[in-house]
């Protein structure tokens, strides 16, 4: 029996089988959950896709997250598949490429505002649709970038990752009474799609691997799923509002 036995999850954020996202929800399969995937646009044909290569393909439904419509539908698709839920994964993020690189007065707000309302504000909305599911307690873990200081070339992402984390924990404060743990996962660099997005990734790359007292593979997401599902288990029934930095060991370490 694996430490997720019977529990049903909401996995966010599987585009391809190099995802965060993909590699929490296979290990999620493996320790015992039933899942459903989102997927989003145009990519949601390529989650579908991504789905068939889980250990058991799991059903995918569309979530635009910019679109509250959809967040109702999911609801009522859990509800009519389910009658309830026990956790989910947020690992929803995207800034227009104006919003990274190294310049970061050349944002607007209309490009701001499109990251703060995908990567963060989403957690919010994500647990008004879940919630609700959860009358017996539940756990919302997010992935997350450690947003403690400023880094080269993620400008606008690294505000949005801010927000996130400052949700995380009104949401831990709001839903704590009703038995529902909020926490993240802030995750050292990984060689997914959305890296490849940001310019300069290499930069990270090159900086994990010299400073991290544990050593960092930029290539395995394997430490990052452990943490997720460990999250979305019963084993930290009195953690909430943490960031769980799986990172090597970067993020203790000075200049």
């Amino acid at each position: 029996m694996g430490i997720l036995n019977g529990k049903r999850l909401l996995i966010t954020g599987v585009l391809t089988d190099a995802s965060l996202a993909y590699s929490a929800a296979r290990l999620a399969q493996i320790e015992g959950a039933e899942i459903v995937l989102t997927g989003a646009g145009r990519g949601l044909r390529l989650t579908e896709r991504t789905a068939r290569k889980l250990p058991e393909p799991p059903e995918v439904l569309e979530l635009d997250v910019t679109r509250p419509s959809h967040f109702e539908r999911v609801r009522e698709a859990l509800d009519a598949k389910w009658g309830g839920l026990d956790g989910a994964l947020h690992a929803i993020g995207f800034a227009p490429q104006v919003c990274l690189g190294g310049d970061f007065m050349a944002a607007r707000w209309e490009d701001v505002s499109q990251a703060l309302e995908v990567s963060s504000y989403s957690l919010k909305a994500l647990a008004e649709a879940t919630v609700p599911l959860m009358p017996n307690g539940g756990s919302l873990v997010g992935l997350d970038f450690d947003a403690s200081v400023a880094w080269p070339v993620y400008d606008w992402m690294g505000v949005a990752k801010a927000a996130l984390e400052s949700v995380a924990r009104y949401l831990a404060r709001d839903l704590g009474p009703s038995n529902i743990r909020v926490n993240l996962v802030a995750a050292g660099p990984v060689r997914t799609m959305a890296a490849r997005s940001i310019p300069g990734f290499e930069a990270f790359e090159d900086a994990w691997v010299r400073r991290s007292p544990l050593g960092w593979d930029v290539t395995n997401p394997e430490a990052v799923a452990k943490a997720c599902v460990m999250l979305l288990s019963d084993w930290l029934p009195l953690t909430t509002g943490e960031i769980v930095h799986v990172d090597g060991g970067y993020h203790a370490m000075g200049a």
